[in-house]
């Protein structure tokens, strides 16, 4: 059973589903995606309201009214995702708050140094947003690169988070 809700940030309206007290998927802004996703899975939704979810989405709340260590406390079993984009998921949650790093870095980092591409795919496939903190991956080159949020949201994830 998934539990769903919606949580209003600064980013807009988070969609947020919860398996097991679990973040399984975050969706920014994007309802029809979030349903999309959510139909992939099979599982069976209800309106969010178990303990896990509404630490959950303290937490989140937490991280936007500036306690950047609020994200750490979520545990996250993402939907979906083929081994590869789990490890790359997996060293997502390494990248400390306040810092970026490459594709080439994460690609080097889960032990594929020649899958950059593939690392990027992955980023681009992220079904938990900024708790797996893809907005930290940018260019070899200091570029922002794409971002599915948007790249206005990555800019201000990265504001947020003191990066210059």
């Amino acid at each position: 059973m998934i539990e769903t809700t919606v949580l209003d940030s600064p980013l807009g309206r988070l969609h947020v589903g919860v398996r097991d007290g679990r973040l399984c998927l975050l969706e920014l802004s994007n309802a029809a995606r979030f349903r999309q996703r959510l139909a992939r899975s099979s599982e069976p939704t209800e309106p969010a309201s178990s303990p896990a979810t509404r630490r959950i989405l303290a937490a989140l709340r937490a991280y936007f009214d500036g306690d950047l260590a609020a994200l750490d406390a979520i545990h996250v079993d993402p939907l979906h995702g083929t081994p590869f984009q789990r490890r790359v998921w997996r060293a997502l949650r390494g990248i400390p708050t306040g810092t970026t790093v490459s594709y080439q870095t994460i690609a080097r980092r889960i032990g594929a140094p020649r899958a950059v591409r593939a690392v990027g795919a992955a980023n681009g496939a992220n079904p938990v947003p900024i708790v797996l903190p893809c907005h930290r991956v940018i260019g070899a080159d200091g570029s922002l690169t794409g971002y599915g949020g948007g790249l206005a949201r990555k800019r201000w994830l990265l504001r947020h988070e003191g990066v210059a």
